[in-house]
């Protein structure tokens, strides 16, 4: 599924959930779909602004990607497995949105995506920044990070939705 698609089905799924739906935390330390929403959304802008920054670069980095990152991008997409990011990368993500805010920064998301897809191919492979655990990417690797990381948390969403379920047939 091609990125703008599956951020499409995240705006389509995100349809079915009420304010105390999406603001629903099933346990301490677990987020409520509104927060994971969030986090996805504010990785995005992240990971695009990076892919700006390549395309603005003016000077080449021959350096390449951690073993982890190769096999990141040779498989796709991120193993299926939670990854726990170190604490002081682990702030809890903003519970407080609505459905229509949630709605408009995901469209924020897509609209840069749109507007970078034609140009992508020709910024400089060798133009790249640094990301924190697979080492150094080009714009068109961070483009394709973006994609990787809403189908990452696909599973998690899911495990979210079934939590809700629970919730109400209890």
């Amino acid at each position: 599924m091609n990125q703008l698609k599956l951020i499409e089905t995240y705006k389509s799924e995100l349809q079915n959930f009420s304010l105390e739906q999406l603001r629903h935390t099933s346990s301490e330390g677990v987020w409520s779909i509104g927060q994971m929403y969030d986090h996805v959304i504010l990785v995005a802008h992240e990971y695009l602004d990076n892919m700006e920054a390549c395309a603005t670069s003016v000077e080449e980095q021959k350096l390449g990607k951690t073993e982890f990152g190769e096999r990141l991008f040779k498989n796709g997409g991120f193993p299926p497995i939670k990854i726990k990011l170190p604490d002081e990368l682990n702030a809890p993500p903003n519970n407080s949105d609505t459905r229509e805010k949630l709605m408009s920064r995901l469209d924020e998301v897509m609209q840069r995506m749109r507007q970078w897809k034609p140009k992508i191919d020709d910024v400089n492979p060798n133009y790249k920044v640094k990301h924190g655990g697979f080492s150094w990417l080009n714009a068109r690797e961070w483009y394709y990070l973006v994609g990787m990381h809403f189908h990452h948390h696909m599973r998690q969403k899911e495990e979210l939705v079934e939590k809700l379920r629970l919730k109400q047939v209890k």
